[in-house]
């Protein structure tokens, strides 16, 4: 059962990486095809979608590899990475296509104890990404709060909200 540890490292590993290629190579190299997302959407695809779903045919090799290949340690590998590049773009799906840009009706997400307030910090983060003409940093999605410094933003504020709850404070 290596897969199992290894799919959950690749699942969060997928979000650095979605970043770097999505700042490095979408916003220069792909920015004709990119530039559809940073537009309004004339109906319900845009061009950008085809470099959304651009791992899915590696992450669908390496499950079917981990499935039939040779029994190893490889096989439990691949079968690991591509199960951890699947959920993680099922997680993007939900959240970017979902939450933040209302392509699916998944808003309920946002009331999930200890998930959706973490949730709505990404939306928020993300909707910064796309107030400029070109886009800026954040390019994570759930790494997205920390690029942007909402998350040191938020433990601030809920710091100063405890001090000046905690009668032994003196500020």
């Amino acid at each position: 059962m290596v897969w199992v540890p290894v799919a959950v490292v690749v699942a969060v590993a997928m979000d650095g990486w979605a970043g770097l290629i999505h700042g490095r190579v979408w916003h220069t190299a792909l920015w004709r095809l990119h530039v559809s997302h940073h537009r309004t959407r004339p109906g319900r695809f845009e061009a950008n979608d085809a470099l959304s779903v651009s791992h899915a045919p590696i992450a669908i090799a390496l499950i079917l590899y981990g499935c039939r290949g040779t029994p190893g340690v490889a096989r439990e590998l691949a079968f690991g990475v591509g199960i951890g590049m699947s959920l993680f773009g099922v997680a993007y799906v939900l959240v970017h296509d979902g939450l933040v840009h209302g392509r699916l009706p998944v808003q309920a997400l946002l009331s999930v104890p200890f998930v959706g307030g973490y949730l709505g910090t990404v939306v928020r983060a993300h909707r910064i990404h796309h107030t400029g003409r070109a886009g800026g940093a954040p390019f994570s999605l759930f790494f997205g709060p920390w690029e942007s410094g909402a998350v040191r933003e938020r433990l601030t504020q809920h710091a100063a909200t405890a001090s000046a709850r905690d009668p032994r404070s003196t500020g």
